[in-house]
């Protein structure tokens, strides 16, 4: 990754800009006016070497080919903006007396709404279904298919995968997130139970063999899902169905051994 590849990648984090440009203020600001040490450090000494760092080629080539670059940008989220922001607008206002204070507080709120825009207005936004901010067809199917003081494997549509890892420790599965990334684990790309279980119609014989052959349980399947052939001949049952999805599980399997 080149320096203006970095540029690129902070131009896009900016987003209006508006937020990125209070912030630098907010460092100016402190640099200049705050005298504690320790607050120095946190808000000014730290951030600004992070950025160097950011705008480095050679720390960029460097942690770009052990990160890559689709992340690299995460390392701007080590940037204390709202913390730094929110710190120099209080000792600011708390400088101020009368109107002016009070002009300060109101205009520091007016641009911190419009430095963003309205999250509920983003059409990717979609309410929560619960408390854990995941799908409740993932938390009744782990529920489901847990088996008190042990683990379990089990495989489940792809766009499943990253809400499982989050709600249970103990239901495991033979392919995580890493199918969906490339750059991260190459060989999974080609995992065969992966491609097998997103097929437009799923060979029950080949999916029940390979699911056997990882150690898997379970297999959960949309209940729309077309399957050629049943999955019975290759040992799996039709456990429960919950939420559109339908559970198969190794008939050979004990709960609770």
């Amino acid at each position: 990754m080149e320096t203006n590849h970095a540029i690129v990648l902070f131009r896009e984090y900016m987003g209006t800009g508006l937020i990125v440009i209070w912030y630098l203020f907010s460092l100016i600001y402190l640099f200049l006016k705050e005298e504690r040490k320790v607050v120095r450090i946190l808000f000014v000494y730290v951030p600004v070497i992070l950025l160097l760092l950011f705008f480095n080629p050679l720390f960029t080539a460097l942690m770009t080919r052990f990160v890559g670059d689709d992340i690299y940008y995460r390392m701007l989220w080590l940037l204390p903006m709202t913390a730094s922001i929110a710190y120099s607008c209080v000792c600011i206002c708390g400088k101020l007396t009368g109107k002016k204070q009070a002009v300060f507080a109101v205009s520091a709120m007016l641009v911190a709404m419009a430095s963003g825009s309205c999250i509920y207005a983003n059409p990717v936004f979609t309410e929560a279904e619960n408390l854990y901010h995941m799908p409740d067809s993932v938390v009744h199917i782990c529920d489901a298919i847990e088996v008190p003081g042990r683990e379990v494997m089990a495989v489940f549509p792809l766009d499943m995968v990253q809400y499982v890892r989050q709600y249970s420790p103990v239901v495991c599965m033979p392919y995580g997130r890493e199918v969906l990334v490339e750059s991260w684990n190459e060989w999974a790309v080609q995992n065969e139970l992966c491609d097998a279980m997103e097929a437009e119609s799923i060979e029950a014989d080949a999916l029940g063999a390979l699911a056997r052959r990882e150690g898997c349980v379970y297999i959960i399947l949309p209940g729309d899902k077309t399957v050629t052939g049943d999955l019975q001949n290759s040992g799996y049952e039709k456990f429960q169905e919950t939420d559109g999805y339908i559970i198969y599980r190794d008939e050979y399997f004990a709960p609770g051994i």
